[in-house]
């Protein structure tokens, strides 16, 4: 019978190795022999990237998920490989299978705790502006926190509806890609939260590229452009002629 370990890890572990990749679940996708950067968090996250594709990952799983390591069957030895992973996602069943054939090199280390994404001056203005003028967003909006904590960073401002439903707002200078990529994690995150549920989310930005905007209509989100002068109570769109 193949030998199976759990890995369980405290250190972030990244593995460059020569690996074929199956995903099974909601959709289903193959990633053919080749050599890549595999990446396991402490978090229990596995991802696959390549050297191409800028930030983000091929293929990934998404905690709560479990990886074992096992011994390929005889055919999959046959076929060169050494060892399979296996990454199953707890609450959809979803599994990742990475078969290894080569590890080229790879590390284990320990990142220790991260103080989170440092703002610079004017976006922190933004945050405190916009929670001061939370009714920016919508009548009957009222701001709960700022700076509301999750298991993976903070959340700008959670804020509520008039509806009393829970909203989380991300804001910055220029909105691009990555910060609607940074809400979409926060809100799977919070939505996991009964206490919150259902968690939509605002996009806020003095300028936001319309490929951000494109993404985040698509899951859901609202794209807010903030007015700086406006908030800081120097500009009346009201008085404008123009």
């Amino acid at each position: 019978m193949p030998t199976v370990s759990h890995v369980q890890l405290t250190a972030v572990r990244v593995v460059i190795a020569k690996c074929q990749v199956d995903y099974a679940g909601r959709l289903s996708a193959h990633l053919p022999l080749a050599t890549r950067v595999l990446m396991i968090k402490a978090d229990g996250s596995v991802l696959v990237h390549s050297d191409g594709g800028s930030y983000k990952p091929l293929n990934w799983m998404s905690p709560p998920c479990t990886l074992t390591v096992g011994e390929p069957s005889e055919d999959q030895t046959d076929a060169g490989f050494t060892e399979i992973w296996t990454v199953r996602q707890k609450k959809t069943d979803d599994t990742l299978v990475i078969s290894i054939a080569e590890i080229v090199t790879e590390i284990e280390h320990e990142l220790g705790l991260d103080p989170g994404l440092v703002k610079d001056g004017v976006e922190a203005h933004l945050q405190e502006l916009l929670a001061e003028h939370i009714h920016t967003l919508g009548d009957g909006f009222t701001t709960i926190r700022r700076e509301y904590m999750t298991a993976i960073g903070p959340v700008d401002i959670l804020a509520r509806d008039a509806a009393g439903s829970s909203i989380a707002v991300e804001i910055k200078r220029r909105g691009g890609i990555d910060g609607v990529e940074q809400l979409t994690r926060y809100l799977e995150l919070m939505n996991r939260d009964p206490k919150l549920a259902p968690v939509t989310g605002v996009f806020a930005a003095q300028e936001i590229k319309p490929q951000a905007r494109t993404l985040a209509e698509d899951r859901g989100i609202r794209c807010v452009v903030l007015d700086y002068d406006a908030l800081r109570g120097m500009d009346d769109p009201e008085t404008r002629l123009f």
